[in-house]
């Protein structure tokens, strides 16, 4: 069997600039920084609850904290960017190299931070954008929309940890090989499957739904098997390699959506677009949504482009 580290995979596939490549190292060098801590959480008291609330109201857990200060740190070091927007920050964290270095990222540092406790699979969401050359505030250069993404991924810890990403030529993904500390290639550009097999959507949300969200629901409850764990890496990650739709509708208590714009949706859908699936709101493409705030909500419909093609058309 030809082993391909991730290294030599960016190097291969001659990403746009030698800058990219070394940013998806950097990446992968902290995903292998919170795995150790995710695979020790239960002996290490980084389980549980920290005691903060952050921007959006949710409870920070222990994990969360550490996550989101490795990857400030490991990035910041290798000063490749300029400004961060994390999911775990209140406002855009400018970087010593501000003026020097030429990126920007957007990450969710622990989705599903809260499935620690019960050991279900977790993960890194990042998004990756080039300085905003109009930008007259730190917030112009986070508030682009999806389109401009010049790369974005998600690592997710499971029973082994895979990394997935796109720089706009396909999607691949690596498994994370302790035996030699490398991610190897496991899945070549990655298509979601013609024949979708699964929906996920909270069904709790099902009576706070719209009426259009609640039949859209029993029509999939027809002819495709239910999966939803709860972190939102996970449930995509499934559905992109076995097919399906992902869905997070706006409810009565969340009328804008649960997840975020920037950490979240956009990064997903581009992925998503490149394995040949659709994203939306509802009614627009995620990756043309201007964004407007730093943590913005957006209602979420990810997966198979004939099954989001059927939600959006559905009355």
């Amino acid at each position: 069997m030809s082993i391909v580290t991730i290294e030599k995979h960016i190097i291969d596939h001659a990403l746009t600039s030698n800058d990219i490549s070394h940013i998806l190292y950097d990446i992968n060098v902290a995903a292998k920084l919170i795995r150790q801590q995710v695979i020790r959480a239960g002996l290490t008291n980084l389980c549980g609850v920290s005691g903060h609330v952050n921007e959006s109201g949710e409870v920070v857990q222990r994990l969360d904290i550490l996550a989101n200060t490795i990857i400030k740190d490991t990035l910041s070091n290798h000063q490749r960017f300029s400004f961060m927007g994390s999911e775990e920050e209140s406002a855009v964290v400018q970087t010593d190299t501000y003026e020097t270095s030429d990126y920007v990222i957007l990450f969710d540092p622990l989705d599903g931070s809260s499935n620690i406790d019960v050991n279900v699979s977790v993960g890194t969401i990042f998004s990756i954008f080039k300085k905003n050359p109009q930008a007259n505030t730190l917030l112009d250069h986070c508030l682009q929309t999806g389109v401009q993404q010049i790369a974005a991924g998600y690592v997710i810890y499971g029973s082994s940890v895979v990394m997935v990403y796109t720089a706009g030529n396909g999607v691949y993904g690596f498994t994370y090989d302790p035996g030699i500390g490398e991610f190897i290639l496991s899945h070549e550009n990655i298509r979601i499957p013609d024949s979708p097999m699964y929906y996920s959507v909270n069904e709790a949300l099902f009576n706070a739904c719209d009426s259009r969200n609640q039949r859209f629901i029993q029509t999939l409850r027809e002819s495709l098997s239910l999966r939803y764990v709860g972190s939102l890496v996970a449930d995509f990650h499934r559905n992109l390699l076995k097919g399906g739709i992902y869905m997070y509708p706006a409810t009565r208590q969340s009328p804008r959506g649960k997840l975020r714009l920037l950490y979240e949706a956009n990064p997903l859908a581009f992925i998503c677009e490149q394995a040949g699936g659709l994203a939306t709101d509802g009614c627009n493409r995620i990756l043309s949504i201007e964004p407007t705030e730093l943590h913005q909500r957006v209602p979420l419909y990810l997966g198979s482009a004939a099954l989001v093609n059927a939600y959006t058309q559905f009355n």
